[in-house]
């Protein structure tokens, strides 16, 4: 927030857009957000059998299972979390995406090949390394957990394994 109380005639105010490699400035203050969709793109879907529609309750979840999910699937994309972090790190974007299909029946047959595809494309877009400082998780205005990114270093150090 920026108060305006606080500056005297005449001084200087500058306004930039945010700084990260990964999220290229358009013009002015607008900068693009379409490394997020690549990195959806990567993994952060789920496939299976379209056969009849199923009942709602054949696999069950327990609600403090669908609640995480739900908590994860909250995130908008919106780039907070990347523009508070002071590595310019999409870790908390990408550990919502892979959190939310990783905890849910559904997300199991991709969820090695999803946690191994998104990491590497948030690398290669040039996103920063996660530091657990926080920050992003304080800015997040959906109010994403920060215990998505250790559910994420999980997923990703298992998937690992599994090759």
């Amino acid at each position: 927030q920026l108060h305006m109380r606080k500056f005297n005639n005449e001084d200087t105010i500058t306004i930039e857009p945010w700084r990260s490699a990964a999220f290229p400035v358009i013009r002015d203050l607008m900068v693009n957000r379409n490394a997020f969709d690549q990195i959806q793109q990567a993994g952060g879907y789920v496939s299976f059998n379209c056969g009849g529609a199923p009942d709602a309750n054949d696999i069950p979840i327990s609600k403090e299972v669908a609640d995480v999910a739900m908590d994860s699937a909250t995130c908008i994309g919106c780039g907070a979390c990347v523009a508070a972090c002071k590595n310019g790190s999409a870790m908390l974007f990408v550990s919502a995406k892979v959190s939310q299909f990783a905890l849910l029946p559904q997300g199991q047959v991709e969820r090695a090949r999803r946690a191994r595809a998104m990491v590497r494309k948030m690398d290669e877009l040039g996103f920063g390394n996660c530091t657990n400082t926080g920050a992003c998780a304080a800015e997040c205005p959906k109010n994403v957990p920060l215990s998505n990114i250790a559910r994420l270093n999980r997923e990703f150090i298992k998937a690992k394994f599994a090759d």
